[in-house]
């Protein structure tokens, strides 16, 4: 069986089991990439409350946010924790976005995918994870998304060796399998599904929709 077929062999198995799980939740773009910030080491059901709070105060929008200073950002993203940090993360990206596209996100359709990523990158608080969460979820670029729970399954399912490096293990999906919005939307969110439910530190196999494909278990310290 060759990379490709195993990868979709992987998706399909849950796919089935789980169905579609309608990522990445927001109204609007801006929304997304908000919340592809505020969700950086906490919860979602955290980053809704925030959201829910910028929401409320009118301040999804580019221009509103931006607007905002500290003492007034700070007090509504709270609930996502680490909120002095998030809000100049936030405000760190607002301000790329009007020094160097006048803080209209739609001039981003413009720019190639490869450029894009390298300055969501250069902007401080933005890590590779984000901005792909970014490209994908907001831009609608076909971008693989890899995070711990990716690589834990795949080191567990003889994908990957366990010290491959973001990049790497970006390379493997996006190498083997056809550049799809769609089905690199699917398959990140299905991973991470899986990743919490069962492919935990502590695995839950028996229980698990890839219980029967080849496998080794793996407890990691914690």
């Amino acid at each position: 069986m060759t990379m490709r077929q195993q990868l979709m062999d992987i998706y399909q198995r849950l796919f089935d089991a789980f169905g579609p799980q309608h990522w990445w939740p927001g109204q609007t773009r801006f929304e997304i990439i908000v919340g592809a910030i505020l969700t950086q080491n906490t919860s979602w059901t955290n980053v809704a409350r925030a959201i829910a709070n910028l929401q409320a105060a009118g301040c999804l929008e580019p221009d509103r946010l931006h607007a905002l200073d500290a003492a007034e950002l700070e007090p509504l993203i709270r609930p996502a924790g680490y909120f002095r940090l998030k809000a100049k993360r936030l405000r760190n990206f607002t301000q790329w976005l009007f020094d160097e596209y006048g803080g209209a996100l739609e001039t981003l359709d413009a720019v190639e995918t490869r450029r894009l990523r390298e300055e969501l990158l250069g902007i401080s608080g933005i890590g590779p994870e984000t901005a792909d969460s970014i490209l994908l979820y907001a831009m609608d670029r076909p971008v693989f998304v890899v995070d711990t729970y990716t690589a834990r399954v795949a080191v567990r399912h003889g994908l990957i060796e366990p010290d491959i490096n973001y990049e790497q293990l970006q390379y493997l999906f996006e190498s083997n399998l056809e550049p799809d919005v769609t089905l690199f939307n699917e398959y990140h969110a299905l991973l991470v599904r899986t990743g919490k439910d069962f492919c935990k530190p502590t695995p839950r196999c028996p229980a698990c929709p890839l219980n029967d494909l080849p496998h080794e278990i793996h407890i990691e310290s914690t």
